[in-house]
């Protein structure tokens, strides 16, 4: 049986400099996501000539998505089978292809786990752990475009 999942937020624009949006120039990317009872998100675009890099944008958050749902999907599956991870980082690349008249679309998101072991005979179930892991990623399998995996594991 499927059972729905619902979420809420509220996005506020902050960027009105006095002007609204009179042209493209005249107004901030910058705007908050708050969802009850979480910290408060301040974006912007990704566009730097009018984004703030200081800031995250929507790009950042869906690659953030995709490296976060999979790391906790494979923890999951890890303390299933047995395989103890003592250590995990994730250094996640995105590819984003603008298209000339305006627009775009992530063309792949690839993930590059560096996973830790307790013990050495752990270290192949590690790594084909991570392919159970993707087939259970809510956020992997709402996109349409590539995510690939790439890990590592070592004993520490």
């Amino acid at each position: 049986m499927d059972h729905e999942h619902h979420y809420e937020l509220t996005a506020v624009w902050t960027g009105n400099s006095g002007e609204g949006t009179r042209n493209v120039r005249s107004y901030a990317r910058s705007h908050t996501v708050t969802l009850h009872g979480k910290p408060e998100l301040f974006l912007t675009t990704d566009n730097r000539a009018v984004g703030d890099p200081s800031k995250l944008n929507p790009e950042d958050l869906l690659v953030s998505a995709i490296s976060s749902c999979h790391l906790l999907s494979y923890l999951y599956v890890c303390a299933l089978e047995g395989v103890v991870i003592t250590a995990y980082t994730d250094h996640a690349t995105g590819t984003m292809i603008e298209k000339e008249g305006g627009g775009g679309s992530f063309k792949e998101v690839v993930l590059n786990p560096i996973c830790q072991v307790a013990e050495e005979g752990m270290v192949a179930k590690a790594i084909a752990l991570h392919h159970t892991a993707h087939e259970l990623c809510y956020i992997a399998n709402s996109v349409n475009f590539e995510v690939r995996c790439v890990p590592t594991c070592h004993v520490g």
